[in-house]
């Protein structure tokens, strides 16, 4: 049985025709997944200033249908720019359709805890947040930090922690909500969990500074 999803569309700054898509651009380096939530898996990342196609938005959501560098997936509006220097809001006039099989099933056990409210919050603002007038340059991996030490990469990934999930993308800058736990590394400035499927570093603050890709 299919559980069929309508998305209508909302607006870009050059409108999408039905022959073609619109090329927006990723404010930072930006994750696409295999559909319209944080609970599927990634695909690929486009990165920080790279143009991508955009076939269509949901009108009520947060998630446009994209392509890049030969794969598609989906991607998060808020990070998406129709503009190439300003942080100007991704809208299409194109209207997509998401088909799911047997209802969580095709998203995996992931899915299926998400769908059964395991998302906590919203990942708060980030460096590509959409505002007016904002520009680019500086946003797209502004907040970066140099690559861990190998002691934290390897306490990270030999001590696992559960899932959580929050409306949004996983970018740099971008801030855990205050009620959500995170984890300190021994011996290091850094605390860590793993949100939307990724281990991230974040700062004392709560700003996620570190992705494992």
């Amino acid at each position: 049985m299919f559980k069929k999803l309508t998305l209508s569309a909302a607006a870009l700054c050059v409108a999408a025709t039905p022959m073609l898509a619109a090329e927006a651009t990723a404010t930072t380096d930006l994750n696409f997944r295999e559909g319209p939530g944080p609970e599927f898996a990634v695909v690929g990342v486009i990165p920080g200033l790279e143009q991508a196609e955009v076939e269509g938005c949901m009108e009520e959501g947060a998630w446009c249908k994209i392509s890049y560098n030969g794969e598609t997936g989906w991607a998060h509006r808020s990070y998406l720019s129709g503009s190439a220097t300003e942080a100007t809001k991704v809208t299409t006039t194109r209207t997509v359709t998401y088909t799911r099989e047997g209802g969580n099933e095709g998203a995996g056990a992931a899915a299926g805890a998400v769908a059964g409210g395991a998302v906590l919050g919203t990942i708060i603002g980030g460096p590509a947040a959409i505002a007016a007038g904002v520009v680019l340059g500086a946003n797209a991996g502004g907040n970066a930090v140099p690559a861990p030490e190998t002691r934290t990469v390897t306490y990270v990934t030999e001590n696992p922690v559960d899932p959580i999930y929050l409306d949004g993308e996983v970018v740099l800058g971008a801030g855990i909500p205050e009620d959500v736990t995170i984890y300190p590394v021994p011996e290091s400035e850094y605390s860590y969990l793993n949100v939307n499927g990724q281990d991230v570093l974040v700062r004392e603050d709560r700003t996620i500074v570190y992705i494992y890709r």
